[in-house]
């Protein structure tokens, strides 16, 4: 028999299964009035993350939450690699001497550092702190790996966990201590080079973002917002629910700056020694899963896109007295199919609950598709399909199935994309004025403004409107049409103003 995966739940007791059914119905909560508690539900009871670990803003990630987790890195490790860059694994840990070698860089975060003080009981004299983010990690290693021109460029990546001691509320997902991210760190011979390289960086990560039917804004930080240490920096903004956006990725060139302060240099085609121009860039792929659940979820729970979904089908027998052995024979038969047809399926054979909680159950995890069978289907040689996003039913014969199961994939992932996309335009408004923008603000809206580009006026909309300038349309050029919003003067640039996670 082909090896397929079982309901993992088999073995629980029936009465325990319907308390638990009845528990969920008296808490049961819409999405679209309760955002955050919808929320907080779906992580626990679609396994997640379990945020009641011990320490604030730690959370432990269950099996389903880090099959997700895994497939966006891949999805994202395997363009990277197309793209040459090679996979490393740096140490948790940076000297404090090393971390302060870049000035911007350590203010930037010095406030949100985890100190590593002691060994045992004896007191370290060099302090290591947890990776905030890794450039003063790997520029020490790149001054030892660049010797010239033929070495360029160096392009490595990896996947891993940081730590940082964040001030604000935490919330899992979205602002937490310890969050799993992809970082990649290039060097190039040009500004140039570099500048090519950002452009890269920001269409790998476009691409993952569509793949997961993901809809955001290509921003060009504010010169007062950009990453510490840079000379520009692009972030990826994303609608939430609750009128906060959500930052699930940035890209930045860094010229020159990391590689005066590590001494990372090259000998050029003329015998000249250069700074090597750097990038880094990082998808934060904790948040990545937070914006998927939140644009695609609904009052059943989480809804996968097909490519993230760690189990892409789920197969529901529906016996009839007397038939149960036939119609689980035949879902059998239906899973090795489907699995045989390079499709991720799991079978959910407990005789001992009934389809309706299996249903309840599959939804609330988010499986794309469900197959079910019963002794209707036996006898055609058929299966019912339903579709996740919509609950709609369709039929197919079982020799079609892998063909029908993939071709709701695609009017799936169709659907999911464009109802993104929709909500991202509708959720963007315009403001002149300020009390235009107070109002928008105050509808959790995302606001499209003119701005002289003042840090004073950046601060008034702070101050009196709770808005921050998120920064400027990198992917469109816009130019202004009227006044500075905040102070009347004249307008440099068109900005998007929201709160944020």
């Amino acid at each position: 028999m082909t090896a397929f995966i079982h309901s993992p739940r088999g073995s629980r007791d029936l009465k325990w299964v319907v308390v638990k059914i009845l528990e969920r119905l008296v808490e049961d909560v819409e999405k679209d009035e309760n955002f955050s508690e919808w929320f907080d539900r779906v992580l626990r009871e679609a396994e997640i993350v379990d945020d009641r670990y011990p320490v604030k803003g730690f959370v432990v990630y269950r099996g389903w939450g880090y099959g997700i987790a895994r497939r966006i890195a891949s999805l994202l490790e395997e363009l990277l690699e197309e793209d040459d860059h090679q996979p490393v694994l740096f140490p948790t840990v940076i000297p404090e001497d090393t971390f302060g070698r870049e000035a911007e860089h350590i203010a930037g975060f010095s406030g949100e550092v985890f100190w590593v003080t002691h060994a045992g009981e004896r007191l370290l004299e060099r302090r290591l702190l947890l990776r905030p983010t890794s450039e003063t990690a790997i520029y020490p290693l790149f001054k030892l790996w660049i010797r010239s021109h033929a070495d360029l460029p160096l392009k490595i990546h990896q996947t891993c966990t940081v730590y940082r001691y964040e001030t604000k509320a935490t919330r899992p997902l979205y602002r937490g201590r310890e969050f799993i991210w992809n970082e990649a760190h290039t060097a190039h011979e040009d500004f140039e080079d570099a500048e090519r390289q950002v452009r890269r960086g920001v269409e790998m990560y476009s691409r993952v973002l569509d793949g997961l039917c993901l809809s955001y804004l290509i921003l060009k930080r504010p010169e007062f917002d950009k990453f510490a240490g840079a000379v520009y920096s692009i972030a990826f903004d994303t609608w939430n629910p609750d009128g906060k956006v959500n930052q699930i990725g940035t890209v930045h060139h860094l010229g020159e700056n990391f590689s005066r302060a590590f001494e990372v240099t090259y000998e050029d085609r003329e015998g000249r020694q250069r700074y090597a121009h750097t990038t880094c860039y990082g998808l934060g792929i904790s948040r990545v899963i937070a914006a998927v659940i939140a644009h695609h979820g609904d009052d059943h729970g989480l809804v996968l896109p097909p490519v993230v979904a760690p189990k892409q089908v789920v197969i529901v027998p529906i016996p009839m007295k007397g038939a149960e052995e036939r119609v689980v024979e035949y879902a059998v038969e239906v899973a090795e199919i489907l699995q045989g047809g390079g499709l991720r399926v799991v079978l959910d054979d407990d005789m001992r609950r009934r389809p309706g909680e299996k249903f309840y159950r599959w939804e609330m995890f988010g499986v794309p598709v469900r197959v079910e069978v019963g002794p209707r289907e036996v006898e055609g040689r058929t299966v019912t399909l339903v579709r996740r996003d919509t609950l709609e039913r369709s039929e197919a014969l079982l020799d079609e199935a892998v063909d029908a199961v993939r071709e709701l994939f695609t009017e799936m992932e169709g659907s999911l994309r464009e109802r993104s996309w929709s909500r991202l335009r509708s959720e963007i408004g315009e403001a002149n004025t300020l009390e235009e923008l107070r109002r928008l603000m105050e509808e959790r809206r995302i606001v499209k403004v003119n701005w002289c580009g003042s840090d004073g006026c950046a601060e008034r909309m702070k101050e009196e409107v709770a808005g921050e300038i998120r920064g400027m349309r990198w992917d469109v050029e816009e130019q202004p049409t009227g006044p500075c919003v905040a102070c009347g003067g004249e307008a440099a640039y068109v900005v998007y103003v929201s709160r944020a996670y």
